[in-house]
């Protein structure tokens, strides 16, 4: 059973083509042209060019292409900036809104055309967003899935609470747990692939595969593929396996 997987795009479109380029190659080689692509989430916030990186995904999903996308903590927080611009996202510090430039909310209302964050009447603001991005982005937005699991992987944009059955993980863990997820050596009974904290490349855990190596912070927009308990890095020159600590 083979997956493949995206780490956060943050707004990178040339690096979300080039990833899917990688993938392509991939596919001609094994012959595969059904294993889903999962994008692990943050397709917003901080690059160029987050409405383009969401038009790209809309367009690949409507044309049949078998990729599904995971909500970030990012998504969440754009997709309830559009909703009431005095929303607050539990996962935040109470001092940040998603438009300080730390969490790029700004780089994603410009690529909409939308200019002046942080410089503006937030509630000004709003208005302008509300008008400039498409209802199709927003019910997007509002359709992403929280986890998908296939195989011996889940699929998940921050990870899990340790010890507590999928289906009684809560949203705000599974789009921000950090550290009670990160320091947990156990066995999950299934392999979770995850992103929202980067790292310098990809790794392998053993109970988890951190993905996010940083596309955000301008670095490289990692794509992986998993067949069984086995983890390789796509790269121009093939596959490069990602192997579990010993």
């Amino acid at each position: 059973m083979r997956t493949y997987a995206i780490g956060d795009i943050h707004g990178a479109l040339d690096k979300l083509e080039a990833a899917h380029r990688l993938i392509a190659a991939d596919r001609a080689v094994t012959g595969d042209a059904v294993a889903p692509v999962v994008h692990i989430g943050d397709l917003v916030d901080r690059g160029p060019d987050s409405r383009g990186v969401i038009d790209y995904l809309m367009r690949g999903i409507a044309g049949g292409a078998p990729w599904i996308a995971l909500k970030g903590n990012h998504d969440r927080m754009f997709e309830r900036f559009l909703g009431d611009p005095d929303s607050h996202d539990p996962g935040l510090r109470e001092s940040l809104h998603w438009i300080d430039p730390r969490l790029g909310g700004g780089t994603t209302l410009a690529s909409y055309g939308v200019e002046g964050a942080g410089e503006r009447l937030l509630f000004d603001l709003h208005d302008e967003a509300v008008a400039a991005v498409p209802q199709t982005h927003v019910a997007f937005l509002g359709g992403l899935k929280l986890h998908y699991r296939r195989g011996a992987a889940l699929f998940v944009h921050a990870g899990i609470r340790p010890g507590v059955p999928l289906d009684r993980q809560t949203e705000d863990d599974l789009l921000w747990i950090r550290r009670d997820f990160l320091d947990d050596t156990s066995d999950h009974g299934m392999l979770v692939v995850h992103g929202h904290t980067p790292v310098e490349a990809a790794s392998h855990y053993g109970n988890r595969v951190n993905i996010d190596t940083g596309a955000g912070y301008g670095r490289p927009l990692t794509a992986v593929v998993i067949e069984g308990d086995q983890v390789w890095h796509l790269t121009g020159d093939g596959r490069a396996p990602i192997l579990p600590p010993g």
